[in-house]
């Protein structure tokens, strides 16, 4: 609760406040929950020493499976090549393709994106790998255009300088409303948001302070046109660091699980892991483990 370490007691979120009845939580009140939504605190140590990392934090979450148990130790920030067939083969993306059903990953990617990983220079998250090898092509500029994506930032800032001319500034809120409109489209959409990971890095309390309050301007679009009694929003971290910016690397302490919508309090009760995730995200979906 030291707003001199974490942001989030720095920062002015309304709406997270609003949804947590004016509350926020630590490590003396881990779980919250209310009229609106459930917060449950969730390991991600994944009862391995040493820090969580993203490669094999991310691959738990869309696998189900312990990553970091199979591969041996914590790995990131991008899958290790012992992990990729399990993510390509094992992923919610790739439940929900061979179920019929339709998935996205909302997150639009500049043109220089894909001129990296085509010619090998950038390789790709457990986010993007698991959406490319179930067969769902990532969203474009163009997508980004028609408001069919959404930006990393939410708001559209570095879109024109990266040559992408016809893409305008959008606000936080705006791209939330774009964001449940997907939603509506699709059984199951991920929007993958690291600029929280980054500020934690940096440990600069302005930027961290920034990036909470464009989170919580866009949670709120997203909730505010998303249709609530037929959709389940999660929002999982695999790791921590942004709450204590006295700490330049990740930390062991629980992830917070924001949970709204349908189902959400069936859910608050079975996830206790990173490793229940994909479970309970297939149970909602009917689709068998």
């Amino acid at each position: 609760m030291d707003p001199g370490r974490n942001p989030f007691f720095r920062a002015r979120l309304p709406f997270l406040r609003w949804l947590l009845d004016g509350d926020l939580p630590h490590l003396r009140r881990r779980r919250l929950e209310t009229r609106h939504a459930a917060l449950i605190p969730v390991d991600a140590t994944l009862h391995m020493p040493g820090l969580p990392q993203s490669g094999t934090g991310q691959a738990t979450i869309f696998t189900g499976i312990n990553a970091a148990r199979m591969f041996g130790r914590h790995y990131g920030p991008y899958p290790p090549t012992s992990l990729r067939s399990v993510i390509a083969e094992q992923s919610i993306f790739r439940r929900v393709r061979d179920a019929n059903g339709s998935a996205v990953l909302a997150n639009a990617f500049p043109k220089k994106f894909f001129d990296y990983t085509h010619a090998g220079t950038r390789r790709l998250t457990v986010t993007t790998m698991a959406s490319v090898t179930a067969g769902i092509p990532l969203l474009t500029a163009d997508d980004l255009h028609r408001n069919k994506a959404v930006s990393a930032d939410f708001v559209r800032s570095r879109w024109k300088e990266m040559g992408h001319s016809a893409v305008e500034p959008v606000s936080a809120d705006e791209s939330g409303r774009h964001c449940a409109a997907i939603i509506a489209e699709h059984d199951f959409t991920v929007f993958d948001y690291w600029l929280t990971d980054h500020a934690g890095h940096e440990q600069s309390m302005d930027k961290a302070v920034r990036t909470l309050e464009s989170l919580d301007e866009f949670l709120g679009g997203v909730v505010r046109y998303a249709d609530l009694s037929d959709t389940l929003i999660l929002a999982i971290s695999d790791h921590g660091n942004i709450e204590d910016l006295s700490l330049k690397t990740h930390t062991r302490n629980p992830v917070p699980c924001l949970l709204l919508g349908a189902g959400r309090q069936l859910m608050a009760h079975r996830i206790r892991s990173l490793t229940h995730i994909a479970p309970c995200v297939l149970e909602c979906l009917n689709i068998p483990r």
